[in-house]
C-alpha cells in the first residue's frame, strides 16, 4: 500500500456509485473502518437504486430511487459526476476528468453498461433502460401511448412491457431467439412463458431479428414492418470495464474483472465487485458472473471484511453466494435461486400453465436451483436448502402441496 494513510487506516476509493459501490461505501463504515472513504460516480444524480426504474419511476409512481443513505453522517465523500478515464496501479492513481485521485486501496464497482442495437445510435426514439435519465426520457413516452416495439424479450425487456402495457401502450416485443428469457432459462422452462405475453395484451415475435430501424418503424429480417412511435432495446449488457484497458486489471472473455474468491483482482490493493466481476464459485465449480441487484448487495460486505481484515489481521473472508434474483412481469412475481448449469434431474412443481409453480434442479440429489413463479415460499426454503446442500428426494419434491423443507431425503 502507498504510505499516505488515514490514522493507519489506507484511504479507500470506490469507482461506480451504483447498489455495489454504495453498499461497500456503507459496510466499510458497518465494519468499524475508520479511514477516508471516497465514492465516486459517473453520473450526476444522488446515487440510487436501479429496479424502480422499470416500474414505479418508469410509470411517473415515484419521482426517483435515491438510496437512503445519509453520505455525509457516515463520512464518505461523494464524487459525483466524474467519468473514470484510467487506472495507474504502480502510481496507486485514478486519472479522472476532473483531475488525479490516488488510492490506498481500490475497489471497483462500475457495474454494467447496456448493448445498444447496431445501426441504431442516434436515431430519435429509440431508447434503452438503464439510467435515471433513460427512465425519464420514457415516462413521457409512455403518457403518450405511443406505439412501442421492444427488441429483447430477457428480464428486462419484459418488465418495461410490462409497464408499457399498464400505461395503455400497444406493445409489441420482438426476440431473436425461439422463446423469452433463451439466455437464462432451458427451453421446457422458458416455454411456458411466452403465453404471458399474449395474456398481458403484448405481442411476441420469436426468431424476429431487426434489419433497421427507421423513423416511425422496425424493419425485421424478413422484411416485416413494425409501427413504432418509440423502440426500447433490450438485449443485454456487459461489464464496464473499457476504462481498465492498459492497467494489468485481468480480464476475462465478456470483459469482466476476474475476482478471486476474496474478490481481489490481478492487482494488488484493487477488488472489484458487483456487475463488473466474475468470481469463482466452490459451490458451483465454476467462474459465476450474474448481473442482479443481490449479487452487488452481498459482495460488499465481503470486500468491506477483507479491507478490514487486512488492518486487523482478520482471517480472510470467501465469497461463494447463492446467486438470487426476482423479476415482476405481467402480473406475476418470479423468483431465481441458485446456478442450475449443472444441474442433471429437473422436477416440477405445479402446472406452469397456471398461475404458481417452481422448477427444481438437483445434482446428485442435491438442490441446486430453483425459479419460482408466485411460490415464494418454495424459494425462501428452496435458497436455504441449496446453501445448506440438504439431500432432496425428487419424489416429494414434485407434490406441490408439500412444503420444500419436507421434501428432504
Amino acid at each position: 500500500m502507498s504510505e499516505q494513510t488515514t490514522q493507519s487506516q489506507p484511504r479507500v476509493v470506490v469507482v461506480g456509485a451504483g447498489m455495489a459501490g454504495v453498499q461497500t461505501a456503507v459496510a466499510l463504515r458497518e465494519q468499524g473502518f475508520t479511514g477516508t472513504v471516497t465514492l465516486i460516480g459517473a453520473e450526476p444524480h444522488q446515487p440510487y437504486d436501479r429496479p424502480p426504474l422499470s416500474k414505479a419511476v418508469l410509470l411517473g409512481k415515484s419521482e426517483g430511487s435515491a438510496f437512503d443513505v445519509d453520505f455525509e453522517a457516515l463520512g464518505i465523500e461523494l464524487r459525483l459526476g466524474r467519468e473514470v478515464l484510467a487506472l495507474i496501479p504502480g502510481e496507486h492513481r485514478l486519472d479522472t476528468e476532473a483531475g488525479p485521485v490516488h488510492y490506498d486501496v481500490l475497489v471497483l464497482a462500475t457495474g454494467a453498461e447496456p448493448f445498444m442495437l447496431p445501426g441504431a445510435e442516434g436515431v430519435p426514439g429509440v431508447h434503452l433502460l438503464r439510467t435515471l435519465d433513460d427512465a425519464e426520457r420514457l415516462r413521457p413516452v409512455l403518457a403518450r401511448q405511443h406505439d412501442i416495439v421492444v427488441v429483447g424479450a430477457g428480464w428486462i425487456g419484459a418488465e418495461f412491457a410490462t409497464a408499457a402495457r399498464e400505461a395503455g401502450c400497444a406493445v409489441t416485443v420482438v426476440e431473436a431467439a425461439d422463446r423469452p428469457l433463451a439466455g437464462a432459462l432451458p427451453a421446457e422452462v422458458a416455454g411456458p412463458m411466452a403465453a404471458w405475453y399474449g395474456d398481458a395484451g403484448a405481442v411476441l415475435r420469436t426468431h424476429a431479428r431487426v434489419e433497421r430501424v427507421e423513423p416511425g418503424a422496425v424493419v425485421l429480417d424478413d422484411g416485416t414492418r413494425v409501427a413504432a412511435g418509440a423502440v426500447v432495446v433490450g438485449i443485454g449488457a456487459r461489464p464496464a470495464t473499457a476504462w481498465l484497458a492498459g492497467s494489468g486489471v485481468e480480464l476475462g472473455a465478456h470483459r469482466e474483472v476476474l475476482a478471486d474468491d476474496r474478490l481481489r483482482t490481478s492487482v494488488p490493493d484493487v477488488y472489484a465487485v458487483g456487475d463488473c466481476a466474475s468470481f469463482p464459485s466452490a459451490r458451483y465449480g465454476e467462474r459465476l458472473l450474474v448481473h442482479h441487484w443481490d449479487n452487488a448487495l452481498q459482495g460488499p460486505r465481503t470486500v468491506a471484511a477483507n479491507i478490514v481484515g487486512e488492518a486487523t489481521g482478520e482471517p480472510p473472508a470467501v465469497y461463494d453466494p447463492v446467486p438470487y434474483f426476482w423479476s415482476e412481469q405481467f402480473g406475476r412475481f418470479v423468483q431465481y435461486a441458485g446456478h442450475h448449469a449443472s444441474a442433471d434431474t429437473t422436477v416440477w412443481r405445479g402446472d406452469p400453465s397456471g398461475p404458481a409453480w417452481s422448477v427444481c434442479w438437483l445434482r446428485e440429489d442435491r438442490l441446486v436451483a430453483l425459479l419460482a413463479v408466485g411460490r415464494p415460499r418454495d424459494l425462501a426454503q428452496g435458497r436455504r436448502l441449496i446453501e445448506a446442500g440438504t439431500p432432496m428426494d425428487a419424489g416429494l419434491l414434485a407434490d406441490p402441496a408439500k412444503p420444500l423443507k419436507a421434501a428432504t431425503a
